[in-house]
């Protein structure tokens, strides 16, 4: 998995891009193939925002986040690409899994 991450109005601090792989991580263990993250962190006015756009093989995934606070923001994008991830890979799978299950019970 390679992650950019970016700053838009903002510098990304390590601990910050620390705190984005690891929140990551968890959504590259549902996908075997490479992944390629590209991460905007932004500030705008009160609001810090966290954005990501996620290319698979395929298709490609955006989420965005807004939080008072980065971290929180950074939760809920991990949190949203994480679903987006686990829901792509079941329309995936439950879609081969689909065809079968009907040429099976047509003949049967």
């Amino acid at each position: 998995m390679r992650i950019d991450i970016s700053g838009h109005q903002i510098d990304v601090t390590p601990a910050l891009r620390d705190y984005v792989q690891d929140k990551l991580a968890r959504v590259a263990r549902h996908f075997d193939h490479h992944l390629d993250v590209r991460v905007i962190l932004s500030v705008d006015k009160l609001d810090q925002k966290a954005e990501a756009t996620l290319s698979t093989p395929g298709k490609t995934l955006h989420a965005e986040a807004v939080a008072p606070d980065m971290y929180a923001a950074i939760d809920l994008l991990a949190d949203k690409l994480d679903r987006l991830v686990i829901k792509q890979k079941e329309k995936m799978t439950d879609h081969h899994r689909g065809e079968s299950a009907a040429r099976s019970d047509s003949f049967g």
